[in-house]
């Protein structure tokens, strides 16, 4: 917690200090918009918009006000009316029930052109190979260091878990590509020890169209992992040992509980029947492993804060404003989790906090909701995040049970 406090301390200390900066380098520079200009660029937006009050940061022009339509239609035409200047309109929601047209310059707007850097990727990508087959060799018994002939060993792991995290960042960037999101491919992050890797991500490069396509990218990662997850883990379970409970005791310090997840008490009854995990423990196959972590890697990017996945789901759901309320109400339960229940996400908690923060970016179109299709399909993913994390009931806690020879 020290340490928590002190590098969340630094952190706000330095953005206070570019925050000064900031302000004190506008506070200094000439106004970049003549008043006449803002008085054109009022007038070009007031058939759309009942402008109330204005704002201008350097070159960014803000007006709020209230719609004189529809959020989509009044957005269509705030683009016909800059479709010929060098400017994005952002449509967004204000802090007093009114919307706020920011009016962006392309180059804020769109990064200058780049190029895929494919080595890198790919460079990564084999790393990221060679780490998990280290790993799950190693869970297994074998050195590669000193047997590296008996690489095979930890191939299962690695390229079932490789499978699983690979298609959810694709999901998310072929979702992207179809709806015109200038995206990377993922970047693939390994490490020499623990489980091989931190996972994948992209970037997305450009401005997202609007609330209904930041669903689309936000919510097909998480499904298409789990369309690779959910077979690992079922084909993993029948060729895991089945150990008698008496005959398990050396597992204890290795214990996974198959009742601490309802989604995984239903699918290891459903590989192995209910018979078998009445009085018997498993020890998960490299391929069952696999599929469990991309459970718990879906668990963790569904959660509804900030930058991860659930964040943005929750942000086309429900607006940014009720979802930044919702995102920090999460946080602070993930940590009060780390404290109270599992230690070992304290971790995890570190990292979701540092890298996802508590919002997302916008939006162009940040008000058109994202229709009832979407909902539904979004209260069906939070869903799958609740039978991820939300134990069996006591009375059936201690009957199904299953252990772990990789925790």
């Amino acid at each position: 917690m020290l340490v928590f406090v002190l590098a969340y301390g630094l952190g706000a200390q330095r953005a206070a200090v570019r925050l000064r900066a900031e302000r004190d380098q506008f506070g200094k520079a000439a106004p970049a918009i003549a008043p006449e200009t803002l008085t054109a660029m009022q007038s070009r937006v007031a058939p759309m918009l009942v402008v109330t009050g204005h704002k201008v940061v350097g070159n960014i022009m803000q007006f709020s006000g209230h719609l004189r339509g529809e959020p989509e239609e009044m957005f269509g035409k705030i683009r016909e009316a800059f479709a010929r200047d060098p400017i994005t309109p952002m449509l967004l929601e204000g802090n007093q029930g009114d919307v706020n047209l920011v009016l962006l310059p392309a180059e804020k707007a769109e990064p200058k052109p780049w190029r895929v850097n494919w080595p890198l990727h790919w460079l990564l990508f084999f790393a990221t190979v060679a780490t998990t087959t280290w790993a799950g060799a190693l869970d297994a018994g074998v050195n590669l260091l000193q047997q590296p002939e008996r690489f095979a060993v930890g191939l299962p792991y690695s390229l079932a878990l490789l499978l699983i995290l690979g298609s959810h960042e694709l999901g998310h960037y072929f979702t992207a590509r179809a709806h015109g999101i200038r995206v990377t491919p993922p970047y693939f992050i390994p490490v020499p020890f623990a489980l091989g890797t931190f996972g994948a991500f992209i970037q997305i490069k450009s401005v997202t169209p609007n609330r209904r396509a930041l669903f689309d990218v936000a919510v097909a990662g998480p499904l298409v992992g789990l369309v690779f997850a959910i077979p690992a883990l079922l084909i993993g379970l029948r060729f895991s040992e089945v150990i008698p409970v008496n005959a398990a005791s050396g597992l204890d310090q290795f214990s996974l509980n198959v009742g601490s997840s309802l989604l995984f008490a239903f699918l290891a009854t459903l590989s192995l029947g209910p018979s078998v995990l009445g009085g018997y423990h498993l020890v998960l196959h490299p391929l069952a492993f696999a599929g469990w972590l991309g459970l718990i890697v879906t668990a963790l990017n569904l959660l509804p804060i900030g930058q991860l996945d659930g964040g943005h789901i929750s942000h086309a759901l429900f607006g940014s404003r009720h979802a930044r309320a919702i995102s920090m109400v999460a946080m602070v339960c993930l940590f009060l989790l780390a404290l109270f229940v599992w230690p070992g996400l304290m971790f995890w908690a570190f990292i979701v906090f540092f890298i996802a923060g508590m919002r997302d970016a916008p939006a162009a179109n940040d008000l058109t909701p994202v229709g009832l299709l979407r909902q539904a399909l979004g209260y069906f993913t939070f869903s799958l995040l609740l039978l991820i994390i939300v134990p069996v009931p006591h009375s059936l806690y201690e009957a199904m049970s299953a252990h772990s020879s990789y925790l």
